[in-house]
């Protein structure tokens, strides 16, 4: 089977946000929905939607900063897994940073995410050995993000 691929439409931001729920995706910490538009309205990001049969059942937003590309929120439906849908996804979203002249793309898995890896590396990604770090530029929601992030990898490490 051989995935059509296309933009976002309005109509499918409902979707592409449950899609990435099922996928163990979404974060408290961050809006989907607000990344979505804002991906759209940058200028420097895009979402693509792979639909068989007419159905939703993939999705992945790539960005970039002008130097480097950025690949978020790649899932699959796990009932759609095995088909090719997120090489050609992940595929796409290359195609969209080469046609910008954006020579490197960087992607993060979650540490909790460990099985994902083995894909990225069958696809040429590798290891940087880098440690990522953020800031919360809205000083009224820093504390708030860190508590829940907090909270979270402390779930994670209970298992």
């Amino acid at each position: 089977m051989t995935a059509a691929i296309t933009e976002i439409q309005d109509g499918d931001v409902e979707a592409v946000v449950a899609l990435w729920q099922r996928c163990n995706l979404v974060r408290p910490w961050n809006d989907p929905v607000e990344d979505i538009r804002l991906a759209r309205e940058s200028g420097h990001g895009v979402v693509f939607v792979a639909r068989l049969d007419g159905c939703l059942v993939g999705a992945v937003m790539a960005g970039h900063d002008g130097h480097r590309g950025a690949v978020y929120y790649l899932g699959v439906d796990p009932a759609a897994r095995r088909h090719g849908v997120g090489r050609a996804l992940l595929a796409r979203a290359e195609g969209w940073c080469r046609a910008g002249g954006v020579p490197k793309i960087n992607l993060l898995v979650r540490k909790e995410n460990l099985g994902v890896l083995s894909f990225y590396d069958t696809l040429g990604y590798r290891d940087t050995h880098t440690v990522c770090l953020y800031r919360t530029l809205d000083d009224d929601k820093a504390g708030h993000e860190a508590a829940m992030k907090d909270a979270w990898a402390a779930r994670v490490a209970q298992g």
